[in-house]
């Protein structure tokens, strides 16, 4: 394997910009289709963004010994992904990457229970300074009776998605010891694409043409981001490079403040620092390797 640090920090960071133009372009085209039919598109053009790869690779290398752990994985990943998407259309973009990007606080006990990974003690620290900033996100008023911020339960949809993105990455773990990137996400779109399209049933809105350009910058972003993070793991330890990762809620501000006007309150903001704190000392003893739900 080859070792660049440098590469892969540069490799994380630009694909956390792809991660942030995807929350960005999913609010967007929340606020004209379902969040539902935005899941379905985002897992179809996803998969067919992969095709390149899927070409170069030929359709033998799809076949695999683990379909229960890929449908696992596809399920809590989609699962994830509602969540994710709903909350992106509630709540400001920065706030909603940043509870999905919370993961990293509840790895740790998936994987306790899961693999019988014991807690490192140096995350006893870690993980309560991370829940602290996530009720600070929630709802200030629990430690600042004067700090405004009304409680939105849309936020606890966002640490839903957290949660279930950190049950898709403890799957992902396992799956690497026999299956290469290319494969999990593959399947994944696959199964994410089917379960998504149920709801279509019901739900179905014709997009307007200039949606379709919105849509499919969605698809090619969020793919580009999974191929870009996967190959930046490959060429250093997550340890050193996973914090560049908390790069995309820089981003997720930035075009908030620009497309939307979106200013985090004080107390979130405190919220977002010690979420971010949390999450970096917990990549330290953790390598959440694969593509992101």
């Amino acid at each position: 394997m080859n070792h660049n640090p440098q590469a892969a920090a540069a490799l994380i960071t630009a694909s956390a910009f792809m991660f942030a133009l995807t929350g960005a372009t999913v609010k967007a085209a929340s606020a004209a289709l379902p969040y539902t039919e935005v899941v379905f598109f985002r897992s179809a053009l996803g998969l067919i963004a992969l095709a390149p790869w899927l070409v170069r690779g030929g359709l033998t290398g799809l076949t695999t010994a683990t379909p229960g752990l890929h449908l696992f994985r596809g399920l809590s990943g989609v699962a994830a992904m509602y969540c994710f998407f709903f909350a992106l259309g509630h709540l400001e973009l920065a706030t909603a990457v940043l509870l999905n990007y919370s993961a990293p606080l509840f790895i740790p006990f998936i994987a306790a229970a899961w693999l019988g990974e014991p807690v490192p003690r140096s995350l006893r620290w870690a993980i309560p300074i991370g829940f602290v900033g996530i009720a600070l996100i929630l709802k200030p008023g629990l430690f600042f009776p004067t700090g405004g911020g009304r409680f939105d339960p849309a936020a606890l949809i966002g640490v839903a998605a957290g949660v279930l993105a950190a049950v898709s990455f403890v799957t992902i773990r396992r799956l690497h010891d026999s299956e290469p990137t290319t494969r999990i996400v593959f399947y994944f779109g696959v199964i994410s694409t089917l379960i998504s399209a149920i709801p279509l049933a019901w739900t179905w809105r014709t997009p307007d043409p200039a949606l379709w350009g919105l849509l499919a910058t969605m698809g090619a972003s969020a793919t580009g981001g999974q191929l870009l993070l996967t190959r930046a793991y490959a060429l250093a330890p997550a340890a050193q490079v996973g914090p560049f990762t908390y790069t995309v809620v820089l981003f997720s501000a930035a075009l908030g403040w620009a497309l939307w006007g979106e200013v985090p309150g004080p107390w979130s903001a405190v919220g977002t620092v010690l979420v971010v704190v949390a999450g970096i000392l917990a990549i330290q003893h953790r390598t959440p390797s694969g593509a992101s739900a």
